[in-house]
């Protein structure tokens, strides 16, 4: 098929919806769109009312949606004057994640089972789950003590939100639900096996974005943690080893080709290529050109942060990031993964469940934090409201807010938590290019930074580098769409692909030099409380902060 005639499709698995997208293969035209919310629990998150750390999702959702998401974007692409489903030569598949999914030996959920319907612990295991926290930390003792090595790629400590620290705790808490699953696999893996018709380990290719990043899998240590290393922690995730996938792929690869029945159900030539799954913020930077000495920061509940380097030149060790694994976001380049469990949450929790406010009143504070200069309300806070992910990876860290007085208004929080996840970007930013990885420019991406002047604004003053917005409203779907034309021979590399389909928004925000003076002041006394807060056995006064803050307040209002 040639390029100019072909198209392709990205579905997007996010926490609360799945959206897909048809592309025109060409220029990256977005042809058709379709998004499906999740029906199950609160806006598609299963909790529990005993335990506030529980987050899981119904796989019943991510299947009915891949169906309904599907058919709508091809029903609006078919307005397109000479567009044919016979044109789509492929499809990819980001996912949230790590979202670890117990499955029989058939790769079919165990919740899809009537004995297991109603068990949280038989469902998706989402991102944002942190009930494992204490594994999460005997995981991250253990490898210290015997294999450092798998902690130097990971950031130095494995986290709750990851893959074995999740699958443990199953084991621990609800040993029937471990017992019943032959294995566990990432939903952005699954996905891909069930468009393919993959119904055996043995045929099953896993991404090794999801992997590396989350389950310490590394070649050049045999894939996933050694047996002896797994068995130290139960005997049973020894047992486990030799269930999961010896090899992990690229999203440029294909996991298999679209199996008769599920061409069926969506209306599709059976036999067009299934793309390797892989992480929704890693191929939303690959949406959104991603480059070396360009980041890429994905915006929305929490946000991820992306960066490559070339393969040829060792990226060294960073810790606190998410990880360092060569092909997971580019083939043939090392990808930096870091990120924040909360940014769009915390200003929907201080809207919603403080403010007893709605979407109206976002604008309301929006507009009004605007008229604010930069520092004038005397607050400095701290974005850890859901832990934080990078760079002390921590899920025990809480919120914090310092300087309010009795004149504090609505506005001066919104805006003080708006600068609060902007200076634990920088942190983040701050702490890659201490290890020689540069960062030139910055795009972001999602909802909030299409909407949102003020918040843009406040990061390019913050971080001090302009910031641009991708052309695309749909970034981790186009990247998956990018991947799909990469998997079915379409473009020989995904650089050659990104060329084409990428496209970045004529505004560019550039920093202000007077706010940028201020909150490198006030960056400094978050680095005090960061560390203060974050960092055991940091020595830290913070005698003299809220008389800074007192002072920056003052100067900023004359």
């Amino acid at each position: 098929m040639a390029i100019r005639d072909a198209y392709t499709i990205g579905i997007d698995y996010g926490s609360n919806s799945v959206r897909c997208v048809v592309v025109k293969v060409r220029d990256g035209h977005e042809c058709g769109t379709a998004v499906f919310n999740y029906p199950s629990g609160t806006a598609g998150v299963l909790t529990d009312r005993k335990n506030p750390h529980v987050a899981r999702q119904s796989p019943a959702d991510f299947l009915l949606g891949l169906e309904v998401a599907v058919k709508g974007a091809l029903k609006d692409a078919a307005k397109v004057k000479g567009f044919s489903v016979n044109q789509v030569a492929g499809i990819g598949v980001d996912t949230t994640g790590s979202t670890p999914l117990p499955v029989d030996a058939m790769l079919q959920p165990l919740a899809c089972q009537k004995k297991f319907a109603k068990n949280l612990n038989a469902q998706a295991w989402m991102w944002k789950d942190h009930s494992s926290v204490a594994e999460a930390e005997a995981i991250t003792a253990l490898a210290a003590k015997m294999r450092p090595h798998y902690l130097a790629k990971c950031g130095g400590t494995y986290s709750s939100e990851w893959f074995f620290s999740k699958i443990w705790h199953c084991l621990k808490t609800d040993p029937e639900v471990f017992a019943a699953a032959h294995s566990w696999i990432e939903i952005a893996d699954f996905i891909p096996a069930v468009l393919a018709g993959v119904t055996s380990i043995k045929e099953l290719k896993i991404g090794v974005c999801a992997a590396g990043h989350k389950a310490m899998f590394n070649a050049d240590w045999g894939g996933y943690p050694d047996a002896a290393f797994l068995g130290k922690l139960h005997p049973e995730l020894g047992k486990l080893r030799t269930r999961l996938c010896a090899t992990a792929h690229s999203s440029n690869e294909l996991a298999g080709r679209l199996c008769p029945a599920w061409a069926k159900k969506l209306g599709l030539p059976a036999g067009i290529a299934i793309a390797v799954g892989a992480f929704d913020a890693h191929l939303g930077a690959v949406g959104a050109g991603v480059a070396p000495g360009r980041m890429v920061k994905i915006i929305g509940t929490s946000t991820c942060d992306c960066l490559v380097a070339p393969a040829g030149k060792p990226v060294p060790d960073i810790p606190g990031v998410c990880g360092i694994v060569k092909g997971s976001v580019l083939p043939g380049c090392f990808a930096i993964e870091a990120g924040q469990s909360a940014v769009g949450d915390i200003f929907n929790w201080f809207v919603t469940n403080v403010c007893a406010g709605d979407a109206a009143l976002h604008a309301r504070l929006t507009a009004e934090a605007s008229a604010l200069p930069a520092g004038a309300s005397g607050l400095l806070a701290l974005d850890w409201h859901n832990g934080n992910r990078t760079i002390l990876v921590d899920a025990r860290l809480t919120g914090a807010v310092l300087g309010m007085t009795l004149h504090t208004t609505r506005a001066e929080l919104y805006r003080a938590f708006i600068e609060a996840t902007a200076f634990g970007a920088r942190r983040i930013l701050d702490r890659i290019e201490e290890y020689g990885v540069k960062v030139r420019e910055v795009v972001a991406c999602g909802g909030i930074a299409e909407k949102n002047p003020l918040f843009m604004q406040i990061y390019a003053d913050v971080l001090g580098r302009p910031m641009t917005l991708s052309r695309s409203a749909q970034t981790c779907a186009l990247g998956s769409a990018i991947m799909a034309a990469v998997a079915a021979g379409l473009y020989p590399t995904a650089t050659a692909a990104q060329k084409a389909m990428c496209g970045f928004k004529d505004t560019i925000y550039k920093p202000a030099k007077a706010s940028q003076k201020t909150y490198n002041e006030l960056y400094a006394l978050y680095r005090e409380l960061h560390d203060g807060f974050g960092v055991k056995g940091a020595k830290v006064d913070y005698f003299p902060v809220m008389k800074q803050l007192l002072e920056i307040s003052r100067r900023a209002k004359t």
